[in-house]
């Protein structure tokens, strides 16, 4: 007898009138890895937050554990044994990590007081299980984005968790603390956890689970096991058609040199930091997590101050003192961490779309011009494939891949002259990411500048016309558009 730890059975969920699940059936095994794939929007989340306890089914019942539960809060399901680890992560940057694993859990004395020394010895035990060497007394604001996503799963893996669901977990990770989480997946499948999987790098999906699941507009569409399919027809159940190329053709003809930077240097960021970007290229930063790629970008933004160099644009020196000099001079940012520092969540579409280029919209007596901003938002709406097209949605309701559409119409309405994207494909499905890399070349093809940071070396040797290589914040080669991932790895790595 087949032993499901977890049976899904005829599940829906509606917001308002808009039906987000239809009729979901699913069974996972005990100790399986399954992976819930589809498009942004299709309901992946959705499902994973009801079974989770943060949402409330519409119609449909669970079953976890042979018996039907119906949970009211994340904590009653992390009680029975399900966490979640989410895609955004919910640290709290100004407390220790060893706080933040055992939140609200930490031992305390007859007083109440913490037990520090015990604290932390737990959280070192937990930390040592998956293999890291974290300081359990370091504040989490002062990890890197990838370490505070291991602090996430030892937090998941300290619930002594049934069932764990991971929110692409690997979003933020390098490549050697992806291997890890690898390790620590088939360390838990070993131990009889089951884990559900979530995340839009198919090659990993294929590389880490047993069964996939897919969904397509709120439907379970099918599973398949694993080894029993491929990428193709995965990818033909996730869109409902063949999605064909993922690059647009790269550019035929490149032009004079519109933007350089000559000898950029921040301590212990990066030193010596030079490069030149034509017309009609695009030009990849690759590198490491940690290599200084993002910080240089954060310089030339204006967001962070480098100690020398120079910016030059179409032939003139710059200064750029701020963000907001940058945006005057037509450099926009498009950052890493959309939540956080690209948009507003609790602000509408349309506020969104217009936040970097407000004056633009403003007349001579202080006022909107709302019938502009309007129109402008439908237009952005409309050219980026934006859903729901609903200008006044809060931007908290979208799915992660309209968000990045969002962020994307953000700059495009700034009208720069050269668009930096920090890893502007990120925690997007493959559609959505078909349509953002078309959408950057169309920019390169209207005589924008654009340059990509991209932890996803196909994406780097995909889309881009040349690529900088960064390693230890120095540039340690500039490949041609045939490079290799071995090679891009050589320089990452010297």
């Amino acid at each position: 007898m087949i032993n499901y730890i977890l049976k899904i059975e005829g599940i829906s969920k509606r917001f308002f009138t808009n039906k987000v699940l239809d009729d979901i059936n699913l069974k996972i095994k005990k100790g399986e890895v399954h992976a819930v794939v589809g498009e942004n929007g299709a309901g992946k989340t959705t499902l994973m937050k009801i079974i989770g306890g943060i949402y409330t089914s519409s119609e449909g019942k669970i079953i976890f554990d042979g018996c039907k539960v119906n949970f009211s809060s994340p904590q009653e399901a992390i009680n029975s044994g399900i966490s979640i680890v989410h895609q955004e992560l919910s640290l709290v940057p100004k407390l220790k990590v060893a706080q933040n694993i055992f939140s609200h859990r930490e031992p305390v004395n007859r007083l109440g007081f913490i037990k520090w020394a015990e604290l932390r010895y737990k959280a070192k035990q937990i930390l040592k299980h998956i293999g890291v060497d974290i300081d359990p007394s370091t504040l989490v604001g002062d990890l890197s984005v990838g370490m505070q996503q291991i602090v996430e799963i030892a937090k998941a893996l300290s619930q002594n968790a049934k069932i764990i669901i991971f929110d692409e977990p690997t979003s933020a990770l390098s490549e050697k603390e992806v291997n890890l989480f690898y390790q620590v997946i088939n360390d838990l499948k070993s131990k009889g956890v089951t884990i559900i999987f979530i995340s839009h790098k198919l090659t990993e999906v294929f590389k880490i689970s047993d069964k996939m699941s897919v969904l397509r507009d709120g439907k379970l569409i099918g599973t398949r096991k694993t080894k029993e399919t491929s990428i193709e027809e995965i990818i033909k159940m996730m869109v409902g058609r063949e999605l064909g190329n993922l690059y647009p053709d790269k550019s035929s003809h490149i032009g004079e040199k519109i933007f350089s930077v000559k000898g950029f240097s921040r301590k212990a960021k990066f030193e010596g930091i030079e490069f030149d970007l034509y017309k009609g290229e695009i030009l990849g930063f690759a590198g490491l997590v940690g290599s200084g790629r993002t910080e240089v970008a954060r310089s030339i933004f204006g967001a962070e101050k480098p100690e020398s160099g120079e910016v030059i644009l179409e032939g003139k020196k710059v200064e750029i003192k701020s963000p907001r000099d940058a945006i005057k001079n037509g450099i926009c940012y498009l950052t890493e961490d959309r939540r956080n520092w690209g948009l507003f969540l609790e602000k509408t579409l349309r506020q969104n779309i217009i936040a970097a280029s407000i004056n633009k919209f403003v007349n001579k007596r202080g006022f909107l011009k709302n019938r502009e901003i309007k129109e402008k938002a439908k237009h952005f709406i409309d050219y980026l494939n934006i859903k729901p097209a609903d200008d006044k949605i809060l931007i908290l309701n979208l799915s992660g891949g309209n968000q990045q559409k969002t962020l994307l119409a953000q700059w495009l309405n700034a009208e720069p002259k050269i668009l930096i994207a920090d890893e502007p494909t990120r925690g997007v499905d493959v559609g959505a990411k078909a349509e953002i890399h078309k959408h950057l070349r169309k920019l390169v093809e209207s005589g924008v500048g654009v340059i990509i940071i991209s932890s996803e070396l196909p994406e780097i040797i995909g889309l881009c016309d040349r690529i900088a290589v960064f390693n230890e914040g120095k540039i340690t080669g500039i490949l041609e558009k045939d490079a290799t991932q071995e090679e891009i790895m050589k320089y990452a790595t010297l």
